[in-house]
């Protein structure tokens, strides 16, 4: 009788120890999948999104055209490290600092945010401009919204067409400072469409402009 009990206490001290080690979740256990209200359907599936850094990912999805989706995941596949939310906040800055270079004349600028064509027609219009004696005092009010609508990779080449939807107040004046065009007052509305371009997995991280175009 003596054996029969100390047996039983061995068996319900191993069954403890089997608890405490089985019966504890680790951190690493595969999670069950979400299921509906009727567990005879399949699992909801996920919304469809661009792989982005999570904390960009619903705002960079609200701003991404549905037929760019496909180049956008080639570019991530080229270079992963590549986020969608971060460019399009890089683009908005790039869209100011360019129409500002080219409004006040800036040639050095232009040249080092455009491809070299691009940068040579804003010469060229800076040079027609200087040439009337004519001088824009222009200013972005706001960007209402910044769209991705295209995408492509070609090798190693990669673009990104952007649509940006902005308020822009313009002012020509002539050589005396006298208004010939334009107001201060009264804002336009304006929708660019702008390329940008870059190599992928380069030393250089910039996107420069590579087409312009407007709606």
């Amino acid at each position: 009788m003596f054996y029969v009990v100390l047996l039983a206490m061995v068996a319900g001290f191993l069954a403890l120890r089997l608890y405490s080690v089985l019966g504890k979740r680790t951190g690493h256990e595969q999670q069950p999948l979400p299921r509906t209200a009727d567990e005879g359907h399949a699992p909801v599936a996920a919304p469809r999104t661009i792989d982005l850094v999570p904390e960009r990912r619903e705002v960079a999805n609200r701003h991404i055209d549905e037929k760019a989706e496909a180049g956008l995941r080639s570019i991530i596949a080229g270079e992963p490290g590549f986020d969608v939310g971060q460019f399009l906040e890089g683009a908005k800055a790039a869209y100011r600092m360019t129409l500002e270079a080219f409004w006040r004349g800036d040639e050095k600028e232009l040249e080092h945010l455009a491809e070299a064509d691009v940068a040579h027609a804003f010469a060229d219009a800076i040079a027609a401009r200087n040439a009337s004696g004519e001088t824009l005092d222009n200013r972005l009010v706001r960007i209402d919204k910044a769209t991705i609508i295209d995408a492509a990779v070609s090798g190693r080449e990669a673009q990104i067409t952007v649509r940006f939807d902005a308020d822009i107040a313009a002012v020509t004046r002539d050589a005396e400072g006298n208004v010939v065009a334009g107001s201060l007052t009264d804002a336009d509305e304006t929708h660019d469409m702008w390329t940008f371009a870059r190599t992928l997995k380069s030393g250089d991280p910039n996107w420069r402009l590579a087409d312009t175009d407007e709606e």
